[in-house]
């Protein structure tokens, strides 16, 4: 699966931008939701999946310290083109080249979305060890009545039901602090799920 979710967005790299370019500056929740996290945050904060840099680039307009990692080569070309002062790096966010508690902060904005669901619990692992001890994650996903996968328009994703992915994330050893679920806005299909979550074990 991630080869193929790479293979996708290299493919639709600049198909991809171009939709994606303007949408937090005409999503008030979401820029009010990453103010919050950016508050909590205090130190370092990694974006995983991040595509063209856009959710890091606001954190670091915040003060934030952000950088991103990206499965897709072409992603990470076109976020270090539009975003020379930060970081982006080619990563798998279930394999992450980086040191235990290294991070105050994880962002993950609909990326898991094209997890197979017997791999998200390792991932959520990864986050974890990759967190200081009560460092903040910040999920932001589809949600849906039950786990199903949809034809996402890039590649295969799946919904989440937010109690689901709760309980999977307090197993990982988070705490949950937050949780919200969105009505679609124009042109989306699902309704959006966002946890706010504590390492605390």
């Amino acid at each position: 699966m991630p080869s193929q979710v790479r293979d996708a967005y290299d493919a639709l790299a600049s198909i991809y931008t171009d939709f994606v370019r303007g949408k937090l500056e005409e999503d008030p929740l979401d820029r009010a939701l990453l103010g919050l996290f950016a508050e909590l945050v205090q130190g370092p904060v990694v974006e995983l999946g991040c595509g063209p840099g856009r959710m890091a680039a606001h954190l670091h307009s915040l003060g934030v310290d952000a950088f991103g990692i990206d499965l897709s080569p072409r992603l990470i070309e076109i976020a270090r083109q539009a975003h020379p002062q930060m970081r982006f790096k080619v990563g798998d966010m279930a394999a992450l080249d980086l040191a235990d508690a290294s991070v105050s902060g994880v962002l993950s904005w609909y990326s898991i979305i094209h997890t197979l669901p017997q791999q998200l619990p390792g991932i959520l692992a990864e986050m974890h060890r990759i967190l200081t001890p009560g460092g903040h994650l910040l999920l932001g996903f589809f949600e849906g009545p039950e786990l199903e996968p949809f034809d996402h328009k890039v590649v295969l994703a799946y919904r989440w039901p937010i109690d689901l992915l709760a309980e999977l994330s307090r197993q990982a050893g988070f705490t949950e602090l937050a949780r919200l679920i969105r009505q679609p806005n124009p042109g989306q299909r699902f309704p959006g799920g966002t946890l706010l979550l504590r390492k605390t074990t």
